[in-house]
């Protein structure tokens, strides 16, 4: 913390806790933050896991089909705004964003628009696969959610801000209505994984935070799913670069 210029109290505030926790996860012995805190920490200080926790972090090596399981999140508000960030600011080549809405983006991302310009301008390809927001399965599914902000309006909202930045050679957009109740989000090696549950909105649906580490592990799984989508959408405006 001494070399990384951060105090007690701003280290709190960024994990969203109370700073005399900070304190006893210096001062007491064995005392090791949660995962999620730890994420978090790591990225503050600039810092390895394995530097600042060795216990922890040779505990939670894993060697079964799950080690490619970084995190479990009962609900998608529960992830940290900062892991996205954090997530999307490390990508070098892939960003995906298959979400039926990916509304909710705008809204936790400063900046967002912005964000996606600058990667692609440094050749990360920025992919978006959405739903139609005039389609059967969004009206069927606007009635099973029942909420005010209807799934075709944060659709509609999506498209928007997409539209302001589709010049940006990179960015590309796809309808599809094979992840009507799965999203995915690629960030190169890393994966933001929410199955919806019925009745419930996207912020709701229980999160995974996936990391490849093998060939056919349940990342390629998921991966291989939005690929599928991929190849099967519809582009957005029309045709886009890969025809």
């Amino acid at each position: 913390m001494a070399q990384a210029h951060v105090t007690d109290r701003q280290l709190a505030e960024r994990c969203g806790v109370d700073v005399k926790t900070v304190g006893r996860w210096i001062t007491e012995h064995g005392r090791v933050p949660r995962a999620r805190y730890r994420w978090i920490i790591c990225e503050v200080l600039g810092e390895d896991e394995s530097v600042l926790w060795p216990a922890a972090a040779k505990k939670a090596i894993k060697v079964g089909p799950d080690r490619e399981v970084v995190s479990v999140y009962p609900y998608r508000s529960g992830c940290p705004a900062t892991l996205w960030r954090s997530l999307i600011t490390k990508a070098e080549r892939e960003l995906t964003f298959a979400g039926y809405t990916n509304y909710f983006l705008w809204l936790e991302q400063s900046r967002f628009g912005t964000a996606l310009r600058r990667k692609a301008a440094q050749g990360c390809r920025v992919r978006f696969i959405v739903g139609d927001p005039g389609s059967e399965l969004t009206r069927s599914r606007e009635q099973d959610e029942g909420v005010p902000l209807t799934l075709s309006t944060r659709i509609r909202v999506t498209l928007s801000e997409l539209e302001k930045i589709k010049s940006q050679s990179g960015i590309e957009a796809r309808y599809s209505g094979g992840h009507a109740h799965l999203s995915v989000f690629r960030f190169d090696g890393d994966m933001i994984v929410t199955p919806l549950l019925p009745h419930r909105v996207g912020h709701d649906a229980p999160t995974l935070h996936l990391h490849r580490y093998q060939d056919d592990g349940i990342f390629d799984r998921f991966a291989s799913h939005v690929e599928e989508l991929w190849s099967n959408g519809t582009p957005v405006w029309g045709v886009d670069s890969n025809g």
